[in-house]
């Protein structure tokens, strides 16, 4: 039978990021779907994470169930989905800069158009116009609300070439209002926190698995998680000659599992 190797046996979640560890463009990686069900087989949390913040973590199950995998929902954290809950829990109203398909993920936040308490900024691609963005400044500077950000992306390769993300427009605005904002994406540390919040155990009893030496491993490490770098995405061996020393390398998830 199959069982997770012996240097994860301790641990009791298990977060994977997604494009480059569970799938590159619209192809599984080879095994991904038996690796996620045998971790889930062997009595673990699963966590999906990912940087994306044009979508709800429900239409993220969606695009993973399309795939094969076993997800829903609740299975899925985005930077939406952790900026919500820490609104929720400051009982903070908000006035929300995001896009119209990750509005869901807000569903209790009382919005506020007028004085909220946070202003938070996502990626609203072509909807970020001058007036919009100006908008946003005046309800952070004027009344003090606090400035959140889903992510400080810089930009992304779009299907018509590379794209601004949400990083410049915060950016922009932490400077106008002279205040730096809350971040919740990889690889702030408000990510993490929510991650560790969600599944509610000690950091090092969760293994963050991904393909970005930095945003996935690195930081995941920094918040006291175990960080294993697969070798598929963005993997380089070069990865490997920095600073940065992963708690464990494997070639895939298909490595999370050995014979036992």
């Amino acid at each position: 039978m199959s069982s997770l190797r012996k240097e994860l046996q301790s641990i009791g979640a298990i977060a994977f990021d997604l494009d480059g560890v569970l799938y590159e463009g619209h192809t599984p990686i080879p095994g991904a779907l038996e690796a996620v069900a045998a971790v889930r087989a062997a009595g673990l949390l699963v966590r999906f994470v990912t940087n994306t913040t044009s979508l709800s973590r429900r239409l993220i199950a969606d695009k993973l169930v399309r795939f094969g995998f076993d997800a829903g929902a609740n299975d899925v954290l985005c930077p939406a989905r952790a900026a919500a809950a820490w609104l929720l829990r400051e009982k903070a109203t908000a006035a929300l800069f995001v896009a119209d398909a990750a509005l869901e993920d807000f569903n209790g936040v009382v919005p506020d158009e007028e004085q909220p308490d946070a202003v938070v900024i996502g990626d609203l691609e072509s909807g970020w116009t001058f007036d919009v963005l100006n908008r946003a400044f005046r309800l952070a500077h004027r009344h003090g609300a606090r400035l959140v950000g889903l992510g400080r992306t810089r930009y992304w390769k779009a299907p018509q070439g590379l794209q601004l993300d949400v990083g410049p427009f915060l950016a922009a605005l932490e400077q106008a209002i002279g205040k730096t904002a809350i971040v919740f994406g990889k690889p702030e540390p408000a990510f993490f926190a929510a991650l560790i919040d969600e599944v509610r155990l000690p950091a090092d009893r969760i293994a963050m698995i991904g393909d970005d030496i930095v945003s996935d491993v690195g930081a995941a490490m920094d918040a006291g998680l175990i960080g294993v770098l697969v070798r598929t995405g963005k993997f380089r061996p070069s990865d490997l000659e920095g600073t940065i020393q992963p708690d464990l390398v494997i070639d895939s998830v298909v490595s999370l599992i050995g014979a036992g």
